[in-house]
C-alpha cells in the first residue's frame, strides 16, 4: 500500500485539488491509502467555547469533508487525523507516525514575483524531509 499525506486548511477547493491529484493517479482505490491532516491553530481554538472543544474535529471542517468524499468515491481509503501547533511540525511528524510515502501539499494562488516561492509551511516541509513533496494547485483556473 502507498501512504500519502495530504495537510489540508480550509480551502476547499485547495483540499479537491489534492484529492483529485490522488485519485488520478493509476491504481489509486486498489494500492493508495491517504492520511488527511487539519492542524487547528489558535485562531480555531479561540473560537470553539471550552465546553465545546470536545466536538473539535478535523471531520467537522468543510475541506476534509469534501476531499473524504472525492477519495472514497474514486475507493481510495482515507484516515483522518488533526493535530494542533505548528502546522510544518506537525505535518513532519504525522508523515513519520504513519510511515508515508509521499506528502501532497496545496498551493496557493501567488503573484509573478511570489511564484518563485512557495508560502512559509510548503518551505519548511520541502527542507525538512527526505520525502517527496508534490504541490498542486487551488483547483481553479485563472480566466
Amino acid at each position: 500500500m502507498y501512504h500519502v499525506l495530504l495537510p489540508l486548511d480550509g480551502d476547499e477547493d485547495r483540499a479537491l485539488a489534492q484529492a483529485k491529484y490522488v485519485t488520478a493517479q493509476p491504481g489509486a482505490a486498489e494500492e493508495i491509502e491517504a492520511i488527511l491532516l487539519f492542524v487547528f491553530t489558535g485562531g480555531e481554538e479561540d473560537t470553539v467555547p471550552q465546553e465545546l472543544s470536545q466536538f473539535k474535529s478535523a471531520t467537522r471542517v468543510g475541506s476534509v469533508r469534501r476531499a473524504t468524499e472525492h477519495l472514497e468515491q474514486a475507493g481510495v481509503d482515507v484516515t483522518v487525523t488533526d493535530g494542533s501547533g505548528e502546522a510544518a511540525d506537525d505535518i513532519i511528524a504525522t508523515a513519520q507516525k504513519h510511515d508515508v510515502d509521499e506528502i501532497v501539499m496545496g498551493g496557493r494562488k501567488r503573484s509573478p514575483a511570489g511564484k518563485a516561492i512557495f508560502g512559509s509551511v510548503t518551505q519548511s516541509v520541502i527542507r525538512s524531509t527526505d520525502l517527496p513533496v508534490v504541490v498542486t494547485g487551488s483547483g481553479t483556473r485563472a480566466r
